[in-house]
């Protein structure tokens, strides 16, 4: 069921689902009741209530929101909060999972970065919502994600978006122009002062992961960040 996970702070976990916990998504043509099914066999497995779990309708944006309980699951590509469980669906975008300390208790994040999302700076404005909630030690893990080699995009792409994010630049492994948003996200994150602790291998590559790239009839598996005693 899981790709990766573990204890990443006393009280925080964090875990990348994998093919064998099936599509988590609703948008994608699934049965929602069968999709239903498989979030609230995933909350078992990580010991989260149901419906604990906070979902978030995602753009390709970098609207960040910050979420309780009682927060519908809004039309954003970032969500914050004190501990609520939070859940970032993918397949070949980068799941960002971020979590730091604050007075108050844990702050974590969940960041859906794809291609807009990087160019257009939701991580750092994941990590400034977290900072004004008082967040410090902030840390980062960057799920499975399509590779820099794997990542071919026209000339005139790659150029829009290394103008804002240079080292998201590279050429794929057959000689084209590519992006390697694992790269561009990094140095988003150094430049906030955030440390990696860890970079998921490539969505394209891994047969056990979805991947829209390889086939775009494709579910979404999900970066998951939760608290616990």
């Amino acid at each position: 069921m899981f790709q990766w996970s573990a204890q990443v702070r006393p009280r925080v976990s964090i875990a990348f689902t994998n093919a064998d916990a099936g599509n988590l998504a609703l948008h994608v043509g699934d049965d929602a009741g069968a999709v239903s099914r498989r979030r609230r066999d995933l909350e078992r497995a990580i010991g989260v209530a149901p419906q604990g779990l906070r979902f978030m309708n995602q753009v390709h944006g970098n609207t960040v929101t910050v979420m309780d309980q009682d927060t519908a699951a809004p039309e954003a590509d970032a969500m914050v909060s004190r501990g609520v469980p939070l859940a970032v669906m993918v397949a070949d975008c980068i799941p960002v999972l971020l979590a730091g300390e604050s007075p108050d208790g844990p702050v974590l994040a969940a960041v859906h970065a794809g291609r807009p999302g990087i160019a257009n700076g939701v991580i750092p404005a994941a990590v400034d919502r977290m900072k004004s909630l008082g967040a410090v030690g902030i840390r980062a893990w960057l799920g499975p994600s399509i590779c820099g080699n794997c990542y071919e995009v026209p000339a005139g792409l790659q150029d829009e978006v290394s103008a804002v994010v240079p080292a998201a630049r590279t050429t794929t492994s057959w000689g084209t122009p590519g992006l390697d948003l694992p790269a561009g996200a990094r140095s988003q994150l150094d430049q906030a002062g955030v440390s990696v602790e860890y970079s998921g291998p490539c969505t394209l590559e891994t047969p056990s992961l979805f991947s829209y790239r390889r086939n775009s009839n494709t579910g979404r598996f999900a970066g998951l960040i939760w608290c616990h005693d």
